[in-house]
């Protein structure tokens, strides 16, 4: 390709970024909290549970104390009524449950036998078809609160909410609302505190009637058969309301004891029927309005939608962390490996014949506005202890500023400078191809340094014939500040130990556009680098793979790089850099049907890694703060601790054999609250560009010649 041929590139017109899909992620985000909060809301994991109602008065008090286990405080005072003898009112309260309550209503129906369901409204929505049966096979429902919450420790607000939500979730199964009320932790009218007391007064100024126990079986407990059905007989043929649960837990001896009960009750001449038939009051049902039903539909599936979604989540949230773990634990063995592989002195292939002299090697520098940088890029390319001759052809890709003159002016007769207008990064380094002497061709950024023995080092590999391309060790070189500390770590644990492993595994995704060694065959079989993506050096790297070269990694060739200074600057580069990844993986997607490694393990790689887990990675940071708010934190601490106490122990070991300071590491923690949320952001934004059909413009960042 001719500098002539070059100049007639010109910058393809590009569309703006898209901004609307940020409401879209939002919204998302919103939803994912509304399943989470509902979801902790229904099992009682959420809401207000510290601002008590008001004491009641001690008549009150005294009155229920005295009185029977239905009690009415919708007017002054306080009204009771008892059971009449020879007649037992069954109750059960928490459900209903998909495994329990059916087994309860088959032995309700053996008998004869009728009772009242206080149910939990969580429990109606998850399972509105046991609420219908329960009503059609003659027995009552009642209220039981919508989360079993205890109505002595919140404010009014939530109490009120509790039983209307559970009426509206009642209505939405069964077409009524209930007039009957137990509080959830209530037993018998001598049992019963101040504080019960003001939450019934306030359920009776609502209109509901409050149902106590005369006899409570404790079954709950697991007291044994004989003691639950001990604890449910009534004495001397009196009648009762008697307590027991068809949810909450393993109910096996509640009914094996209802069973029993009901037969020994049937023996005495007892008549086991609802808590409103037994004291001969009107039904407890009240026709619902068209709005409740709807409504207790609407909240029955969402809470059903958002109990799924929460279990999902979950399971996400485990998998990744299992894969994330698994995924460091694996190049962990593989950079091991690696480096035994390397001080042993042979590749995969064995040992290659020595070249009879050092090769020449052409040195190829696109710039783009790289003024600050460019002598001491040019100077550590001349200033070299590789003994073969070196050409450095510097292209300056039409800046506006003084880089080519700055270029120019070192007055180094090994260092020509091309100027060309400009046509993007793959078409300057095209140019620098066309015009280059030699057979082994070294790419380097504009902002970038190298040691005097890193070219050296760098084509060592390419003594092997099978060998197309050479990554080096890019470090970065201005690491002064959190940000700085931050990419190091990055450039240290996520780029050159996975190089590492991909080396191993014969996979390598990208030579790094800040270094890397190429055989001009290799670059003239895929033709050259190609325009069609924004990571031209991953796009060139795929091809060469794909081409049946073999790419590796070279540890002890070393280039300092200049990393951005500033959030902003970050966003740049990694957005452009992620969407053009994506862009080379659909490029190259055909490569995962052919022969080879690199399609099945680079590209699967590089889909579920660096695409899908980051995709995932706000439902892990949702998940975790979920289960802090409504769980023990400490697990999730835990967790979390032991995570970075990993990602420590991996990433010392990363430091070490890069020979760096481990000191650097007191900046981990802190990485997972900033920058790791930065960089998934950055996929997400680049997904959507892609999934969207918007074309990235190039992104470009400021110099701030940091070797200067």
């Amino acid at each position: 390709m001719s500098t002539t041929a070059t100049t007639r590139l010109q910058a393809p017109r590009r569309q703006p970024d898209p901004r609307g899909h940020w409401f879209l992620v939002l919204t998302g985000l919103l939803l994912m909290t509304g399943a989470l909060v509902l979801n902790g809301y229904a099992t009682n994991a959420v809401g207000e549970t510290h601002a008590a109602p008001a004491a009641s008065a001690d008549e009150d008090l005294a009155g229920v104390d005295r009185g029977g286990p239905l009690v009415n405080l919708t007017g002054k005072g306080s009204q009771s009524a008892r059971v009449p003898a020879k007649t037992v009112a069954l109750t059960f309260d928490d459900g209903p449950d998909p495994v329990w309550t059916p087994k309860l209503l088959d032995v309700l129906k053996r008998h004869g036998a009728k009772a009242t369901f206080f149910a939990v409204g969580a429990r109606v929505a998850e399972n509105p078809d046991l609420a219908r049966r329960i009503v059609a096979e003659g027995h009552e429902l009642g209220n039981h609160t919508y989360a079993h919450a205890d109505l002595t420790g919140v404010s009014a607000w939530r109490l009120r909410l509790e039983v209307s939500l559970t009426q509206k979730v009642i209505a939405g199964a069964t077409g009524f609302q209930t007039r009957l009320v137990r509080l959830p932790y209530s037993s018998t009218p001598e049992s019963v505190t101040g504080p019960q007391v003001a939450a019934m007064r306030e359920l009776g100024s609502a209109g509901y009637l409050v149902a106590l126990a005369d006899l409570d079986t404790k079954d709950w407990s697991k007291p044994g058969v004989d003691k639950i059905v001990k604890a449910g007989i009534p004495s001397q043929g009196r009648g009762a309301v008697i307590m027991m649960h068809d949810s909450g837990g393993d109910r096996a001896q509640t009914v094996a004891a209802l069973d029993r009960l009901l037969t020994r009750l049937d023996r005495d001449g007892y008549r086991a029927t609802t808590l409103t038939l037994a004291l001969g009051l009107g039904s407890a049902y009240l026709p619902a309005g068209g709005f409740d039903r709807v409504t207790g539909s609407a909240l029955s599936d969402a809470q059903r939608v958002s109990a799924a979604f929460t279990l999902t989540l979950s399971w996400v949230l485990a998998i990744a962390g299992v894969l994330t773990l698994a995924r460091l634990l694996f190049f962990l063995v593989l950079a091991w490996l690696h480096v035994r592989r390397a001080r042993r002195g042979r590749r995969r292939a064995g040992a290659a014949p020595p070249w009879p002299a050092p090769p020449a090697v052409s040195v190829i520098v696109p710039a783009y506005n790289e003024e600050v940088g460019i002598e001491a890029t040019i100077r550590s390319l001349v200033n070299t202890a590789y003994r073969g001759p070196v050409e450095v052809i510097v292209v300056d890709d039409g800046s506006s500023d003084a880089t080519a003159e700055r270029a120019t002016g070192l007055g180094l007769p090994q260092v020509r400078v091309l100027r060309q207008p400009n046509g993007g990064k793959p078409a300057a380094l095209n140019t620098g191809i066309a015009h280059a002497s030699h057979e082994i061709l070294i790419m380097v950024d504009g902002d970038t340094v190298f040691q005097p023995d890193t070219i050296g080092h760098l084509i060592e590999p390419l003594r092997d014939p099978g060998v197309g391309a050479v990554s080096g060790n890019t470090k970065v070189g201005n690491r002064r500040g959190m940000l700085g500390r931050w990419q190091h770590i990055e450039y240290v644990i996520g780029f050159n130990l996975d190089r590492r492993a991909f080396d191993l595994l014969g996979c390598m995704p990208t030579v790094p556009g800040a270094i890397g060694a190429f055989r001009r065959t290799a670059l003239a079989q895929v033709g050259g680098l190609s325009v069609d993506t924004l990571a031209e050096d991953t796009d060139l790297t795929m091809a060469i793979c794909r081409a049946g070269w073999r790419v590796v990694y070279e540890e002890k060739a070393l280039a300092w790089t200049e990393a951005p200074t500033s959030i902003g600057q970050l966003w740049r580069q990694r957005y452009r850099w992620c969407y053009g990844t994506l862009q080379a993986m659909w490029k190259h997607r055909r490569a995962a049907v052919e022969r080879g490694t690199f399609g099945r393990r680079g590209l699967g790689y590089l889909t579920l890694f660096q695409v899908l887990l980051p995709l995932l990675a706000p439902v892990v940071d949702v998940m975790a703060v979920y289960s802090v708010l409504v769980g023990d934190p400490l697990p999730v601490v835990a967790v979390w601790a032991g995570f970075v106490l990993v990602q420590a122990l991996a990433g010392w070991y990363a430091l070490r054999v890069d020979r760096e300071r481990a000191s650097v590491l007191w900046v981990l923690p802190l990485q997972q609250f900033v920058y790791r949320q930065l960089m998934y952001f950055v996929v997400i934004q680049s997904v959507v560009t892609a999934v969207l059909g918007v074309r990235l413009r190039w992104q470009t960042i400021r110099r701030e010649g940091t070797f200067s």
